[in-house]
């Protein structure tokens, strides 16, 4: 489970950075993935936490757009 201060600082990261991030952790999911159908994976959870990850960063990336927007505008 991402702790309160994790998701804050994530929430606070310029949008370029949140892209990175993005992109890190669906090569992570990815291998996950593989490692799960290989049968690999121990800890099955960490999918899950992982796309939930994901989810989160995806938000913070959508209102930091809608800001950029509003910036020009």
């Amino acid at each position: 489970k991402m702790k309160k201060q994790e998701i804050q600082e994530l929430k606070n990261r310029p949008l370029a950075e949140l892209r990175r991030v993005l992109k890190e952790h669906r090569e992570l999911l990815r291998n996950l993935r593989f490692d799960l159908a290989a049968g690999k994976l121990k800890n099955i959870g960490e999918v899950r936490k992982t796309k939930r990850t994901i989810a989160r960063i995806l938000t913070f990336s959508k209102k930091a757009e809608g800001a950029e927007v509003e910036k020009r505008a």
